[in-house]
């Protein structure tokens, strides 16, 4: 097996790593609504593989800005490529101080890719006799493996050497770039020789040998069992130019001039009171808590390998032994006449259970053709149905609405129960179609994420963890990125096999989960009771969306556009000439010759730095500095909101239409995406305005529902503190009435300080924080903000209790749970590894209030769904944190402001009140 070499030098890719982890992480979000996700997967790779590896040399490289000698060469390199999102490059500059104030070398180079600036590192560590591990998802740097040098693939922990390069590739590291040149690279736009494909490529390397050989022998080409051979020497010369071409562009630089060796790319300490700033503005929580403790944040521990997924590490749940399951796709069978059709529909309307499927030519759920339909029955009998399938050449297939006619009986009869696996999409596109699907019994993800929510929930990763089958990538037959085709445009033979192995696998998912959830009453009720019910009061609230008020963000983002303008203009007096605002060179030339500012933090490279923390300092000794960050915050809202919003309204609906996620937080919170309502921005003013162009139809009001301090109401009723729930039973202020307890003084003779200083204690106990970052947060000395925790603890002696006690039983259980039953695994509690075993104890402590927040508020969804589903007056048209929003007519608000009212507090019984309040208006804004 192939093991790293002992302490190598690490070479992380961090614009591959960014990339990924944009697209395999939620979209989240902090209360500012400023995005995280990206940088969120980032740092949890980082973390992770140097866990694993513990090198003492390291350094992390991003791709510079502008041109590199490649565009020079190929104007259209990269040139098909979207330009970044706004929320993804709004995270680089933060990720890369967060990477630095880990002490973690961070370089960026101008005129060269990342890939340039590993390749050359890594070329010169190797000749000094040093290891090398490349981190990366890059097949191009395939090339640049040998005996010293390794790349690791973190999404699958894979290592390549140049044997494994063999085993992957077909071909050993010395011919990858001569196999990039031959069939090119679409992610790219490197052109490669027209009609050379993968495995003509393949066929001419392993037939010949090198790209120079090939050329040397021309004639030998047609000999080679190659479809098309005869022809294909005559096509290789004609493209010798692309070829020469391709094989230059897809040449790692290994000589780039730098600045600095491998040798200087040592590990370094890390720097709290930034990243402590940086994690506390990012709401990253838990590393807060770590930060504010003076915990080391880069674990140099091999007790777990690389994961993408902080929560991967397998739990109690989901110990048991894969079932290795037998699929034979050859039995699948394809439906594309009527009498065929006929069998089918006997079969399904005779079944107590059926697995279903959709196949869609896109994932917006209010806009997707439906393509075709697979099914599977309990004994392993599969079928697809194609239904729009419109390539060339395609056979005639059964029509849509003849299809349709002879389904709806049996999806809307509830005796002939419905597995899918992500039923909701399915239960969308089936109710524009005019069928309102019965009998849905269960959904594999949800069975899953009952089961075990930290894990992954996707078909294809469930099927390798409980079936041990590799399902087909839709990659292999739609290809990737621009070129990728949509589902009515690959050819029915490929699709029927793909669609009828996802019915097949849902199928086989729920015989191997059911049995397993079965164990545990709690368990089966939370996903009978709540998740699976829950599935269609989601389903409806999508389908109606929200309406937004389109001209309203237009006119805000004018009005940003003339003040974005306004303060250039200023910007320019101010520096005495006019520049580029977004240029860094030109900021460095402005801010430290011109004006002569000091450098307060130099870039890897020595050049000054004008990242937005050190223009926030700068700004206290000139008025530029302010103003360009002003601007800088401007652009980012009018490109994330007031720009886009408005393009995200769907045409036929006039509505925007988002998209709630039940299996993605391990708390059971709800998140949503496209667009994400969860994180619009509501602590500023210019927020604030963004939801005001959340409006109630004609005739209608907005009126919001929100629970009044649920996880600290949640917390005295877990604890059963007795000074907690007299407080909250008697109607009390509570941070008010925590100040009294602590100082020992009146209610009335609390001032506000003293109430921010109880109600930081309040919420930061539910988080698990220190006295260290107690004090760090009321900037007062770390031993009276032990003093106030200690005070704290002996006015509400039961809430340390509680904490104990729920740490020790996390300890024992290796999971916690909600008042409702669901659990969250915790499998680094027993850990010996302290930061890993402190941070699960800390999430022990709070993911009970936020799981149960999460879960009553999906009861009262229920309860209220269940009271107005029929009702033309009300709609519940948005689910945000702790609060739920409605279009109500406006003669009635009263009559359902009542009924909301008494709905949510009532949601669940604990023992203190659950308080709701309740906020009406013309706009989400004004309601809140």
């Amino acid at each position: 097996m192939t093991k790293i070499a002992e302490n190598p030098l690490v070479l992380v890719d961090g614009s591959s790593y960014l990339y990924r982890a944009f697209h395999a992480f939620p979209p989240l979000t902090n209360s500012l609504g400023e995005p995280t996700g990206a940088m969120y997967g980032v740092l949890n790779m980082l973390k992770s593989l140097i866990a694993q590896v513990q090198p003492t040399h390291i350094a992390v490289v991003f791709d510079a800005k502008g041109k590199t000698f490649r565009d020079e060469m190929f104007e259209q390199y990269k040139s098909h490529r979207p330009p970044m999102p706004d929320e993804l490059r709004a995270q680089i500059q933060p990720l890369h101080q967060i990477i630095k104030a880990l002490g973690i070398p961070l370089l960026v180079v101008e005129g060269v890719e990342a890939d340039d600036v590993i390749g050359t590192l890594a070329v010169q560590a190797a000749k000094c006799g040093q290891n090398v591990l490349i981190s990366t998802g890059d097949k191009d740097m395939a090339q640049l493996v040998n005996e010293r040098i390794m790349l690791i693939n973190t999404m699958n922990n894979t290592l390549l050497d140049p044997a494994g390069v063999v085993d992957k590739y077909g071909i050993p590291p010395e011919l990858i770039i001569d196999y990039l040149a031959l069939m090119g690279d679409s992610s790219d736009n490197i052109p490669g020789v027209a009609g050379v494909g993968e495995k003509t490529a393949l066929g001419l390397l392993q037939g010949i040998g090198s790209m120079a050989e090939i050329y040397a022998n021309l004639d030998k080409v047609a000999d080679l069992p190659i479809r098309g051979a005869k022809k294909l020497g005559e096509k290789l010369l004609t493209e010798k130019a692309n070829a020469d071409l391709s094989y230059a562009l897809a040449t790692i630089k290994t000589d780039v001039a730098l600045d600095f060796k491998p040798d200087d790319l040592r590990f370094g300490t890390q720097n709290l009171d930034e990243l402590v700033e940086y994690f506390g503005r990012y709401e990253f929580k838990r590393w807060l808590t770590e930060a504010m403790n003076g915990e080391s944040l880069v674990t140099k521990s091999a007790e777990q390998g690389v994961k993408i997924n902080p929560y991967q590490a397998t739990s109690k749940a989901t110990e048991s032994t894969v079932n290795q399951v037998e699929i034979d796709r050859s039995q699948y069978e394809i439906l594309l006449d009527s009498t065929a059709l006929s069998k089918w529909v006997e079969k399904l309307s005779q079944a107590t259970l059926i697995a279903l499927d959709t196949e869609t030519d896109s994932l917006d759920y209010m806009s997707a053709r439906l393509v075709g339909i697979s099914f599977a029955l309990e004994n392993g009998e599969a079928a697809y149905l194609p239904l729009q399938h419109d390539y060339i050449g395609a056979p005639s297939q059964i029509s849509l609405e003849t299809a349709l006619n002879a389904l709806k009986p049996i999806l809307e009869n509830e005796a002939i129960q419905k597995v899918g696996q992500n039923f909701k999409f399915d239960l969308n596109i089936f109710a524009r179609h005019g069928i309102n699907v019965k009998g849905i019994a269960f959904d594999t993800m949800l069975e899953s994420y009952v089961l075990d929510s930290t894990g992954r929930h996707n078909m294809d990763d469930l099927a390798k963890r409980y079936l041990g089958h590799n399902t087909i990538a839709f990659e292999d037959l739609a290809g990737k990125g621009k070129n990728q085709l949509t589902f009515n445009q690959i050819p029915i033979e490929q699709a029927g096999e793909y669609a009828a192995e996802d019915a097949d696998i849902t199928m086989k998912l729920h015989q191997a989960l059911w049995p397993k959830l079965s164990e545990t009453s709690t368990l089966v009720a939370l996903y009978n009771d709540m998740e699976l019910p829950l599935l269609s009061v989601l389903s409806r609230i999508e389908r109606h969306g929200v309406l937004i008020d389109g001209e309203l963000l237009f006119e805000q983002s004018r009005e940003i556009a003339q003040k974005l303008t306004a303060l250039e203009s200023k910007a320019f007096d101010l520096a005495g000439q006019s520049f580029n605002l977004a240029s860094t060179k030109q900021l460095q030339e402005i801010l430290f010759e011109r004006l002569g500012l000091p450098v307060l933090k130099k870039t890897p490279k020595g050049a000054p730095s004008t990242n937005e923390e050190v223009l926030e300092e700068l700004a206290y000794e000139h008025e530029l500095p302010k103003i360009l960050v002003e601007h800088r915050g401007l652009s980012k809202l009018k490109s994330t909101y007031t720009d886009k919003l408005p393009l995200m309204i769907n045409k036929q609906s006039g509505r925007v239409h988002t998209s709630y996620h039940q299996a993605v937080t391990a708390t059971g919170r709800l998140s949503s995406s496209d667009p994400n309502l969860q994180n619009i921005p509501i602590r500023n003013e210019a927020g604030r305005r963004i939801r005001k162009a959340f409006v109630p139809r004609e005739g209608y009001t907005m009126l919001a529902a929100d629970y009044s301090q649920i996880e600290l109401r949640i917390m005295a009723h877990l604890s059963g503190d007795k000074g907690l729930t007299t407080a909250f039973a008697e109607g009390k202020d509570i941070h008010r009435s925590t100040a009294s307890e602590i100082f020992g003084i009146p209610l009335e003779a609390v001032t506000s300080e003293q109430r921010r200083s109880a109600k930081a204690i309040n919420f930061g106990l539910i988080y698990g924080m220190s006295a260290f970052g107690l004090s760090r947060q009321l900037g007062i000395p770390r031993g009276e903000a032990q003093k106030y925790m200690d005070l704290y603890f002996q006015r509400y002696p039961n809430v340390q209790t509680f904490m104990t006690d729920i740490q020790s039983k996390a300890k024992n259980d290796g999971f916690v749970e909600t008042l409702f039953g669901r659990r969250l695994y915790l499998p680094d509690i027993q850990s010996s590894n302290a930061m890993r075993r402190k941070g699960a104890e800390r999430v022990a402590i709070n993911a009970p209030m936020q799981g149960t927040a999460a879960d009553i508020i999906k009861r009262a969804m229920l309860k209220i769904d269940e009271q107005i589903r029929d009702d033309e007056n009300i709609q519940m048209i948005m689910q945000v944190h702790d609060e739920l929003v409605f279009e109500v007519r406006s003669d009635l608000v009263e009559k359902y402001s009542v009924l909301i009212k008494q709905l949510m507090e009532n949601a669940a019984e604990l023992s203190v009140p659950l308080i709701v309040d309740i906020g009406v208006g013309e706009n989400w804004d004004e309601a809140h």
